[in-house]
């Protein structure tokens, strides 16, 4: 009887955890319907629990919501999910974002985020490529807990500015720097 060595076992569960992570899902985020339907009730709860993020959404030439990111790893690490582009309070067009990491991590987490473009050049930036990755481009400032409560439309001058929200409030440790941000076709 032949034993897989300790080091295989470990390394071929992360490659496939990372491949199922990342790999896009047969039915595209089960139907664009749910996935807006999601993305706005996401939007509306991080709105009306943060007060900066109700500031910068009246002002925000569009706000990209991912609903539901998974993360999970094990040395090896992935994220993925989708989200909706509403531009006026109408979804405009569905993207996914994803990233992979490496380093001392496991387990496994859901979180969402917000991304809330506050001018021309991120929209450019978005649609120019069919998306970007979040770190070149356009700056992007990820607003923690402490930052939520003193951005204001007079004080935010960047492109972007990124909420990340669990589902008691934004999330310490988390980051999106990386992620690769990608137009759906609809």
């Amino acid at each position: 009887m032949a034993m897989q060595t300790s080091t295989a076992l470990p390394r071929h569960f992360a490659v496939a955890l990372l491949a199922g992570l990342i790999a896009p899902t047969v039915a595209l985020a089960a139907n664009h319907a749910d996935l807006e339907r999601d993305a706005r009730s996401a939007l509306k709860k991080l709105t009306a629990s943060v007060p900066a993020a109700k500031s910068l959404s009246g002002h925000a030439a569009a706000v990209l919501v991912f609903p539901k990111i998974t993360k999970a790893g094990l040395v090896i690490g992935g994220q993925y999910g989708d989200g909706v582009l509403f531009k006026g309070g109408k979804a405009v067009g569905y993207y996914n974002t994803s990233g992979a990491s490496y380093g001392l991590q496991a387990g496994a987490q859901q979180y969402g985020y917000a991304m809330f473009l506050m001018n021309g050049k991120a929209i450019v930036a978005l649609d120019a490529n069919n998306g970007f990755e979040v770190g070149v481009g356009p700056s992007v400032v990820v607003v923690d807990e402490g930052m939520g409560k003193s951005v204001t439309t007079t004080t935010a001058k960047d492109d972007i500015y990124a909420f990340i929200f669990g589902q008691k409030g934004l999330m310490a440790g988390v980051g999106i720097q990386g992620n690769k941000i990608t137009r759906l076709k609809d």
